[in-house]
């Protein structure tokens, strides 16, 4: 059995998992299984040392096309997680203007500052 063998069956199955639709129902789940394929990859890839075989190189090939493919995929899941952040962020400060709307209203009603000595 070639030896990237192991490693490019669980690329092919990281790679069908980011390529699948990702809801916020599912979104925990799938993180989940990306970040266990993730570890069991890179466990796989600090075996793979030299020499190469022909069909190793072939194979590794075509594991760096896949690669760059779930890595353009990660980054828009990472940026979607991103922009919901920042839109969850901005509606719970909204809602506490709502709340309470004179929070940062700075008032110096009835102070007296004398600044002579």
């Amino acid at each position: 059995m070639n030896r990237l063998e192991k490693l490019y069956k669980i690329t092919k199955q990281l790679k069908i998992v980011v390529s699948q639709q990702i809801t916020a129902e599912n979104r925990e789940q799938v993180i989940q299984t990306i970040n266990q394929l993730v570890e069991q990859r890179g466990m796989y890839m600090k075996e793979i040392v030299p020499p190469y075989t022909e069909a190793e190189k072939a194979m590794g090939e075509e594991l760096i096309i896949i690669n760059k493919q779930i890595q353009d995929q990660l980054d828009k899941l990472f940026e979607g997680l991103k922009k919901e952040m920042r839109q969850i962020k901005k509606q719970k400060k909204s809602n506490q203007s709502y709340i309470n709307p004179y929070k940062k209203v700075q008032t110096m009603d009835g102070m007296f500052l004398d600044q002579k000595k």
